[in-house]
Parts: structure tokens; sequence; C-alpha cells
């Protein structure tokens, strides 16, 4: 399965950052009994990991090689590989310029490297035949996308940062068949690449006669691209991380390539 991240944006409600957003120290990890930090977008990989992927794609701008070396090969059982989207165009472009790896028979999910989201093993509720949407309670679902549910689950509409949205569920990942994501893709390139945002899209699939599914298995959702945000992360993590451990860190699924435990240095001796 493979997982594609979309990390091209250039995080301008949360900047000035020198670094890419999707390395925003966020929480921590214990590392033998060390608390050390760890990146916002590790917690969408780490989901993606326990959600069945083991190949996750992360498509960056041309500007954002500190992301190529901060997670290298690999991330725990999962291997990495990367595509450039050349220029800012929105969403819909950024994911499907991953659309060439991934073959039809093959199942792709798609999340967010800045939000933190709960339970941590949701992906795995998203079934493998057809799209299908993972959603969250939010009290604000005018600044996400809210999705309209039949009482079957079947998805009729999404609402993108609608003002009176009719729900306060909100879309947080996505999952597919190879097949239907290019399905999307060239029911985007009829549409003349104008859809920016991926509801927009859906919308039309839907309207063709395309199906998708909401999965009400989220519990708690933050957007981690504002100061607010961030700071709600923190409080959330640290919440769900004292459940294990007494210091607020969790311990992880692996480390990225790129940052090795090995070539850390000792904190005994800092």
């Amino acid at each position: 399965m493979w997982g594609i991240i979309p990390a091209a944006g250039i995080g301008s409600r949360i900047q000035p950052l020198a670094f890419s957003k999707e390395l925003l120290p966020v929480g921590s990890r214990l590392d033998n009994g060390v608390e050390r930090p760890c990146a916002v977008s590790e917690y969408l990989v780490e989901r993606m990991i326990h959600g069945g992927a083991d190949k996750i794609c992360i498509v960056i701008s041309p500007g954002k090689s500190d992301i190529m070396e901060y997670y290298g090969a690999s991330y725990g059982s999962a291997s990495i590989a990367y595509v450039v989207q050349p220029q800012a165009r929105g969403l819909c472009d950024a994911i499907f310029q991953a659309a060439p790896l991934i073959s039809a028979d093959e199942s792709v999910v798609v999340g967010l490297p800045d939000t933190v989201w709960f339970p941590e093993k949701a992906l795995a509720e998203l079934p493998e035949e057809s799209l299908s949407f993972l959603l969250f309670p939010v009290d604000n679902p005018e600044v996400f996308d809210a999705v309209i549910l039949d009482e079957t689950m079947h998805v009729q509409e999404i609402q993108v940062k609608q003002a009176d949205a009719a729900s306060r569920w909100i879309w947080g990942a996505f999952k597919m068949p190879g097949h239907v994501l290019e399905e999307l893709r060239q029911l985007w390139i009829s549409r003349n690449h104008e859809d920016e945002y991926f509801g927009t899209l859906v919308n039309a699939y839907l309207a063709e006669g395309g199906k998708a599914i909401g999965v009400k298995a989220g519990e708690s959702y933050v957007d981690v691209g504002t100061l607010h945000g961030y700071r709600a992360a923190i409080g959330l993590l640290s919440e769900a991380a004292q459940h294990d451990t007494m210091t607020g860190a969790r311990v992880a699924l692996g480390w990225p390539a790129g940052r090795l435990p090995r070539g850390l240095h000792d904190l005994n001796r800092e």
C-alpha cells in the first residue's frame, strides 16, 4: 500500500520558519529512556504505517530538500520516495504528481502532514475497495472540508470551507484503490486542472456516478498550520502520551533514515 503526503506548500499561516513546516518540532519520542523531539509530519507517517502503508511518497516543492535530508530513504518499516510539484497549484495537483508510482491494483492513502489526529490506527478502519474518507468531529467545520453523508454512510457532498457547513464531520484522510485514483486524475484533467481542492473534484466525481463512503472512526483532529493549532497539538499529544509514560513522550514506530539515532549526540555529554 502507498501513502501520499502532499508537502509542497509554503505554510504561510505559520511563517516565518527557517525550515519546511512539515519539520516543525511537535511533541517528542522516547529513545532508550531519552526524550527527543520529532517533526509534525512523523505523526502522519506513523499513522499510514499503522494503516498498512509500506511505501510512502512525499510530494515536495523544488525548495524543500530539507524534507529529503530529514527522512532519507525510509521510516521504520516503510520505504520513502519523493516527487516534485514544480509549482504550487493546489492539493489535487500535488496528489496526482504521485499517480505514476501507483498501479491500478494497489491501495493508496492520503493525509495532510501538518495535522495530528487520534486514534492512531484509524486508517485501518477504511475499506480497500472504494474511495473512503476518515472523518473527525470538529467544532469549526467551516475552516475544513465538511462531509455530508446519507443514512448508509455514503458521501453526498463535500462542503469546502463553507461558512454554514451542514455537518461537523470533516475528512482528515482518505483511501482508495489505484484505479480510482486514476479515474479521479482523468476527471481532473478533463476539468482543465481547475480543481484546487480535493473536495470540489470529489463532488464532480459523485455527480458523474462515482461512489464514496465516510467512516466516523476519528476522535480528535488538530491542524498544526497555525499558532493556535500548534498549541492545541502540544496539549493533545501530551494528554495522549501520559497514558503510557510520565514524561509526555511516546515510543515511536521508527526513525527517519536521515536522522537515525546513531547520528545523534549523547545527551549525557551535552
